[in-house]
């Protein structure tokens, strides 16, 4: 054989088996096997990854390959320039050895980058964390009477809240020491996740930290609903952020946009330690999202958030819808909510949610809370929802909810088998104050307290029969300040009940026009220390019985039809 068909052949064989890991790579592609990685599930892959990994940034970037095989891994990181790409077929399998996660004292999740700009994870493979391995999936956590972030003393089922003899289906299971989260990315510019699939997540399964200019597309988060913290995606101090046509079901938040600062938080997440910031411009569209906590949430601690949108969403068999929420000095400005169907129902366990397809709140977390932020600028339009609790929103006298609106809400009540052991409770957590962290209230189909500035139009309420006496009226407001309710068409939960389909309660300017009592409505409103009552117009009450005994004295009432 001549010399050149030799050093052709010899060249065949060293790509074939990746042996040129000595050699400067020029193509720019790193296939994990050729670094000594196996796929047979069994091998600890962790060191050959990441050398695939290193070699790769320090020829410049490029693209790291995951070839079909579960290759099973510790802790590895992405670098600046550099693309994880999963195969289909490919398997990257989280360790089920919490040892393999602890590198010189401090614990990891699978994942992570920090500092790395223009770094992707793409690919048709799949991502498993191996969570279940560090939980006990046989014992929930319920009915041991210390909570910490409530007492049940102040529910309505008093100690019987949450007891196990009204069952522990949906967890959450007791997690043992687990690993950090599942992919973490820190202090990153120009970030990409595209079209893998993520599964079974110790933590929370993508943490965005302090990132800017980052695109989730595509992305099939599916999660065991049983375990607690592993939240789908969760976005902490990110700027320019759009998650898109992504599906997540997940035993916490499906989608969190925070500004974590809580020290609380540091302790089981593992990896660097989060900073507050700011956190704007973010994105969230055609989503289907399923969650045992809050489907999608706005707002928490840390700080200021500000110029968020979210459309096009499908929200089913979750604990709570969407959630805006402050808790300490940080703020929360400019969010719309769009086309969204809602579904929730009440959980057992130790989850954060009630049921709420909805829910604006803002209380303090802990008592020394100086200044608690504002929320401020918030709007819901063309929202279904049905649901076995009703909107909360609960401002406060130190943080009134300023510019709020619903357009084009329906909202279903629906019964459900742990109405009576679980529901007619608000549930505020975390709040400073046990007494207002989960408490007895009775449960309209929206509840507005300490709001300037309230909007309502188009409002829709169906009501299921035989729904607990609980269940009050369709909307109530408490405290609020300039409310005009247009378009709204219901009555109250239960026919021939005294409570009146609207509820206005200490309101300082209210106007109520073009609405519409629907059949069986009892007392159409109740007006309780209104001043300036504006206009009571154009209101169609032939089915109510009454029109409410405060109406003439509050409002100047024209064109109104009452049946004769």
């Amino acid at each position: 054989m001549c010399l050149r068909k030799i050093i052709l052949l010899s060249a065949v064989i060293i790509s074939a088996f990746g042996l040129s890991s000595c050699a400067k790579n020029t193509s720019g592609t790193f296939v994990i096997t050729g670094y000594a990685a196996v796929g047979d599930a069994k091998t600890l892959n962790t060191a050959s990854i990441n050398k695939a990994l290193s070699a790769c940034a320090k020829s410049g970037g490029g693209m790291v390959i995951v070839p079909p095989g579960t290759f099973r891994t510790g802790p590895i990181r992405i670098y600046a320039n550099t693309t994880l790409h999963l195969e289909a077929g490919a398997v990257l399998k989280g360790s089920a050895d919490l040892n393999d996660y602890i590198i010189n004292g401090q614990r990891y999740g699978l994942i992570s980058a920090a500092n790395a700009d223009n770094i992707a994870i793409t690919g048709r493979g799949t991502i498993d964390g191996s969570g279940v391995k560090f939980m006990n999936m046989k014992k929930t956590l319920a009915g041991s009477g210390n909570y910490g972030d409530f007492d049940p003393k102040f529910t309505r089922q008093g100690r019987e809240y949450m007891d196990p003899k009204f069952g522990t289906a949906d967890g959450p299971v007791i997690p043992y020491e687990r690993p950090g989260r599942l992919v973490a990315f820190s202090l990153c510019k120009n970030v990409l996740i595209r079209d893998v699939t993520i599964t079974d997540a110790p933590l929370w399964t993508v943490h965005l930290d302090r990132c800017r200019d980052v695109v989730v597309s595509g992305v099939h988060i599916d999660n065991p609903l049983g375990v607690p913290n592993n939240d789908g995606i969760h976005c902490t101090s990110c700027v320019n952020v759009h998650i898109s046509d992504c599906i997540i079901s997940a035993g916490d938040d499906g989608i969190a946009i925070t500004s974590i600062g809580d020290p609380r938080h540091h302790q089981i997440l593992g990896g660097d330690p989060l900073g507050p910031g700011k956190t704007e411009n973010i994105t969230v569209t055609n989503c289907t999202l399923q969650s045992r906590s809050t489907a999608l949430r706005v707002g928490y601690t840390g700080g200021d958030i500000k110029n968020c949108t979210f459309s096009n969403i499908v929200i089913r068999e979750s604990n709570r819808g969407l959630l805006v929420n402050v808790r300490d000095e940080a703020s929360v400005e400019n969010v719309f909510f769009s086309n969204i169907i809602i579904q929730t129902r009440l959980h057992t366990g130790h989850w954060w949610g009630h049921a709420e397809p909805i829910q604006v709140s803002a209380v303090p977390n802990a008592p020394d809370i100086k200044k608690l932020g504002q929320i401020k600028n918030v709007r819901f339009s063309n929202i279904i929802a049905e649901s076995q609790s009703g909107i909360v929103v609960w401002g406060s006298k130190d943080s009134v909810i300023k510019d709020l609106a619903f357009d084009n809400v329906k909202v279903k009540i629906k019964n459900g088998p742990l109405s009576a052991s679980y529901g007619g409770n608000f549930d505020l957590r975390t709040s400073g104050d046990l007494a207002t962290a989960q408490f007895r209230h009775d449960i309209p189909a929206i509840y507005c307290k300490d709001v300037a500035g309230l909007k309502i139009s188009g409002f829709e309420t169906e009501w299921e029969e035989g729904l607990p006496d609980f269940f009050s009226n369709s909307i109530w407001c408490q405290n609020v300040s300039d409310v005009e309710i247009d378009g709204f068409v219901g009555r109250q939960a239960h026919l021939g009940d005294s409570r009146a389909a609207i509820v206005l309660d200490k309101v300082n300017g209210a106007t109520i026009r073009n609405c519409r009592a629907a059949e069986g409505t009892g007392v159409f409103l109740q007006a309780v220390d209104v001043n300036d009552g504006r206009l009571f117009v154009n209101n169609d009450l032939s089915k109510a019985q009454q029109t409410g005994e405060s109406a003439e004295s509050v409002f100047r009432e024209f064109g109104n039809y009452e049946s004769k």
